[in-house]
């Protein structure tokens, strides 16, 4: 690594799965590696300071390579890391990479070996944990933790369940946590309807799946925000897209979808994209909808931003949408015209909607890598991001940005200035990169955000009385699993996605099917579902 001027250290994390196939190792390079990998008692550098602020005498320059959100400006403009910098005398060299190239960039920047000292909100997959951590690519934190980070040791000692979640089946801790506890995304597909133009062609509110194609077919057809032109977008959507996609709509055929495509009734695992109820949907959804042009025929490639785009138009063009709030894609101004749908009843009578996968906390926030000269000055940085008033920060923005303490010591919203969605500036104030604010912590440090407590109350009143009973845990799988997740899984998916698209747009006759099933079969879906069923049972059996 080059030294010129202050001392320069790297942090990165990850590595893609491209690496993983050409990575040497006997699993146990990482274990002895010096100071990377927590196994010291003194720091490489003079002018280090196990406790207290500055974290370093004289600065020092870390590099971090980070993914960045659209609106996002690149982290050293940030504020609330302008503050770590002035508290701890690290300055980071961020490499920032759009959110949306990011998967990709950082599998290449892995693959050539140039690492830097971390990642940060790095997207490592389990497997990538495993993977890397074994070979050495990324180092072992828990020594780190125990000599270095209080903050963060206070948190595992108190919280056992987020240490569990986050240790590997070898033992190590590989990444740090990040979650907020708020049951916030137990359906993150809220389906919105402009209310407005409702009302304007006398419609009355859907309540079934054709009384909402209806109203799509009024939209495209009777020119509601009345300028004359063909502009409505009926329905908009980001296919296979967090919080943005169509999946809860499924659930109208009896069988709600998700990202993973992947569901659990009664204990048993069951995969949706190759359910009859799933091919019934696409079929309605390309005769119904595509066929009659009402979507976006760009819900298939769009970003965040062109879609993002579509609900603030000076004439409203934007009918039906999905995403995780009303106002951030319509905006404030507009978002009283428009209204949350609940669970559609379709053919089989029922409202039913899917119950997101997951929960828990996440074990890829952080991660260090082998090349990293500093690591105890690495785990002193980021454990100021777990002390509980910063952590609230780092996910939400700064105190005098959006926050300010109240009487009580605890951190209340600032108002809002006119026209500004908090989504939409949250991404500006707030990397949402690692800490965690736990139940506790909302109740004594941090008041819920506005919008976070409108969608809890949300949830309650719209989606949870019809919510799937079950999901599939956040299991971290043994390493020959994780194997066999990541030989079978990733092409799997990518082929039922595109076959997905497609089905929507061309539709889906019985051979074409039928070709489509057997075709996943043969990807080895019966040995992946045996495989999470195997694992779910072994996760139950140890809740028991």
């Amino acid at each position: 690594m080059k030294k010129s001027g202050s001392i320069a250290v790297s942090l990165l994390l990850g590595a893609g799965l491209a690496l993983s196939a050409c990575s040497g190792g006997n699993g146990n390079e990482g274990a002895n590696n010096g100071g990377a990998n927590g196994g010291t008692n003194a720091p490489a550098e003079e002018g280090f300071n196990e406790e207290g602020l500055p974290i370093v005498d004289e600065k020092l320059t870390l590099t971090i390579v980070s993914p960045k959100a659209a609106l996002a400006p690149e982290y050293n403009e940030m504020e609330i890391f302008k503050r770590l910098e002035a508290d701890t005398n690290v300055h980071i060299e961020w490499n920032n990479i759009p959110d949306t190239d990011y998967a990709e960039k950082k599998n290449l920047l892995l693959a050539s070996g140039d690492l830097p000292d971390a990642f940060y909100a790095s997207q490592f997959s389990d497997y990538e944990l495993i993977t890397y951590g074994e070979d050495g690519t990324i180092i072992p934190l828990e020594d780190l933790i125990d000599q270095y980070a209080p903050n963060l040791k206070k948190l595992l000692e108190e919280r056992p369940d987020i240490k569990a979640a986050i240790t590997a089946p070898d033992g190590h801790i590989y990444g740090l946590p990040t979650w907020e506890e708020n049951e916030l995304g137990t359906n993150p597909f809220f389906h919105v309807i402009n209310k407005q133009w409702l009302d304007k062609l006398g419609l009355k509110f859907p309540e079934t799946l054709d009384e909402y194609t209806e109203a799509l077919v009024a939209f495209k057809t009777k020119d509601p925000n009345g300028n004359g032109k063909a502009d409505e977008i009926p329905l908009s959507f980001m296919h296979m897209q967090w919080c943005m996609d169509i999946a809860g709509l499924f659930g109208a055929f009896g069988l709600p979808d998700n990202l993973e495509h992947r569901i659990v009734r009664d204990g048993k695992v069951i995969f949706t994209a190759t359910q009859p109820e799933y091919k019934e949907a696409l079929k309605y959804f390309n005769e119904k909808w595509y066929k009659q042009g009402l979507i976006d025929p760009e819900s298939f490639n769009q970003d965040a931003p062109q879609y993002l785009a579509k609900g603030k138009t000076p004439d409203p063009t934007l009918g039906s949408y999905v995403w995780w709030e009303i106002e951030e894609v319509v905006g404030t101004a507009q978002a009283a015209n428009y209204a949350l749908v609940p669970p559609l009843t379709g053919p089989t009578g029922k409202q039913t909607i899917g119950r997101g996968n997951g929960g828990g906390p996440g074990r890829n926030a952080f991660v260090i890598t082998k090349d990293n000269e500093n690591p105890e000055v690495t785990m002193r940085w980021i454990d100021q991001q777990y002390e509980p008033y910063m952590a609230a920060q780092i996910h939400w923005g700064p105190i005098g940005i959006i926050y300010e303490k109240d009487a009580n010591g605890k951190l209340v919203n600032l108002p809002l200035e006119e026209g500004v969605s908090m989504g939409e500036f949250r991404q500006k104030v707030a990397p949402n990169g690692a800490g965690v604010i736990t139940a506790e912590h909302f109740r004594t440090i941090v008041d819920m955000e506005p919008r976070a407590q409108q969608r809890k109350k949300d949830l309650e009143q719209y989606y949870e009385p019809f919510m799937e009973k079950e999901n599939y845990p956040t299991i971290f799988f043994e390493p020959e699993e994780l194997d066999t997740i990541n030989q079978i899984e990733p092409e799997l998916i990518k082929y039922v996605n595109t076959q997905r698209a497609k089905f929507i747009v061309d539709g889906v006759d019985d051979k074409a099917w039928d070709s489509y099933v057997k075709t996943v079969e043969d990807m080895g879906l019966g040995k992946l579902m045996e495989l999470y069923q195997t694992a779910l049972d072994r996760y139950n059996a140890a809740q028991k």
